[in-house]
């Protein structure tokens, strides 16, 4: 598996199962697709979600009604208690073309990571299946230890454009912001004062 970052809109996220777990499936993805549940019942988790919900026994469906559900969907995401029928919606998947991923039962080819997100940025983590537990402990490390990353971020851009109006070289350029990134005393800064932050890294690193 290789890792991508791809552009929801518009796109049909259908998840199976409207359980605690496929309540946290579509809450992944509620911001950046159409995302449809399709369930006998539905968390209150669910309540609170921009998302369609359509009641069905999954368990009483046959192949055929099933494939009917996936047309004109981009991902499926199984969900259900029963691991049985999660590889089953998989291998229809898998015979209509649609991405897959099963939360209990056969690997999907499509998995679920952990993320950090912040302003400018969106971080991935997975450790394909093997410890979740492991990806939420990344997760929450670098949520502590880069509480500051979005103003960093807004740094870098800032002394970027700055330095492009003073400084021709390249190799020059890239070295500033390195120097600023690797500031111990402008991170901490950061966290309390962005203008002196600004201040700082302007009179170390541009004016050198």
């Amino acid at each position: 598996m290789i890792p991508l970052m791809l552009d929801l809109a518009g796109r049909r996220v259908l998840i199976f199962g409207g359980g605690d777990v496929g309540a946290r499936k579509a809450a992944y993805f509620e911001r950046e697709a159409e995302v449809t549940v399709i369930s006998r019942s539905f968390a209150p988790a669910l309540d609170d979600l921009a998302i369609q919900r359509e009641e069905a026994d999954l368990s009483t469906l046959e192949d055929e009604a099933l494939a009917r559900l996936l047309r004109d969907t981009f991902l499926v995401v199984a969900a259900t208690s029963d691991p049985g029928l999660n590889d089953r919606i998989g291998r229809l998947c898998a015979d209509a073309g649609v991405l897959f991923n099963n939360a209990s039962g056969e690997a999907g080819n499509v998995t679920i990571p952990s993320i950090v997100r912040g302003q400018n940025y969106l971080v991935a983590i997975s450790t394909l299946g093997k410890s979740p537990a492991v990806s939420r402990y990344i997760r929450m490390r670098l949520e502590a230890e880069y509480a500051d990353l979005d103003r960093m971020i807004d740094l870098q851009d800032e002394m970027r454009s700055a330095l492009k109006d003073i400084e021709p070289a390249q190799e020059r350029r890239s070295r500033a912001l390195w120097n600023i990134l690797r500031d111990e005393e402008i991170w901490g800064m950061l966290a309390s004062d962005y203008g002196r932050a600004r201040a700082m890294a302007m009179e170390r690193y541009l004016h050198a």
